[in-house]
């Protein structure tokens, strides 16, 4: 018995090592349009310059590899195969999936979420809707470019000609349009959840402030005073 959970005990540990490089990567990526975000849409306040709009352009490209972590769950099926322990794979396997996962999506809701802020900032909250719908559609296709084509953010600087043309055609097929139909339907429908989680939880970091759950951005209370 202590040999077998010595062995279990050492086969989860080898399966964790393996996921955590791309774990640690995969959400690395998903957090630089997170930090993306906070410098054009929160902290910048001057016009619009070059170098606004080429960050702007690095944050779109790299925006899809924060909800692609939820294509990372094919991962688990293999892990469970190998581990075999309904018990490390409920206490152990399942939670550090979870939190690499959420972390990733909150990554990309928060992201949404300043870009709508700075919309509203620069009177522009009609468009809100709109960008996040144009967001959700432009992430579906990166994820399917990232997961089925197996391109790289920086596929766009490195082979720009192959993105274009290869993945273009690869996307009009019937299938590829589903696959990417459907990733958009759970994209917006989580978004849509996450955002509201989000925007309850900071509303409660701040007094006197209001929030309307149409819009991402918090609007200050006015007084009759």
């Amino acid at each position: 018995m202590k040999a077998e959970l010595i062995e279990l005990i050492s086969r989860v540990i080898q399966v964790l090592q393996i996921n955590m490089r791309w774990m640690t990567w995969n959400s690395f990526l998903a957090f630089i349009p997170l930090v993306l975000s906070v410098w054009l849409f929160r902290r910048i306040k001057k016009s619009r310059s070059w170098v606004w709009w080429l960050g702007f352009a690095v944050f779109y490209a790299f925006l899809p590899n924060a909800p692609y972590l939820l294509t990372d769950v094919i991962h688990l099926i293999n892990d469970i195969r190998t581990i075999q322990s309904v018990w490390m794979i409920t206490l152990v396997l399942i939670p550090v999936y979870l939190v690499v996962i959420l972390a990733g999506f909150e990554a990309y809701v928060i992201s949404v979420i300043n870009m709508g802020h700075y919309l509203n900032r620069i009177g522009k909250s009609q468009w809100i809707l709109g960008m996040e719908l144009i967001t959700h559609a432009l992430s579906a296709i990166g994820i399917y470019w990232g997961r089925f084509l197996r391109f790289n953010s920086w596929d766009f600087v490195t082979q720009p000609d192959a993105v274009i043309t290869q993945g273009i055609e690869e996307i009009l097929g019937k299938q590829p349009l589903v696959i990417i139909a459907i990733s958009f339907v759970i994209l917006t429908a989580l978004h849509w959840l996450m955002k509201r989680v989000t925007l309850s939880f900071t509303i409660q970091g701040y007094r006197g402030i209001a929030i309307n759950p149409s819009k991402a951005y918090l609007k200050p209370q006015t007084s009759d005073k």
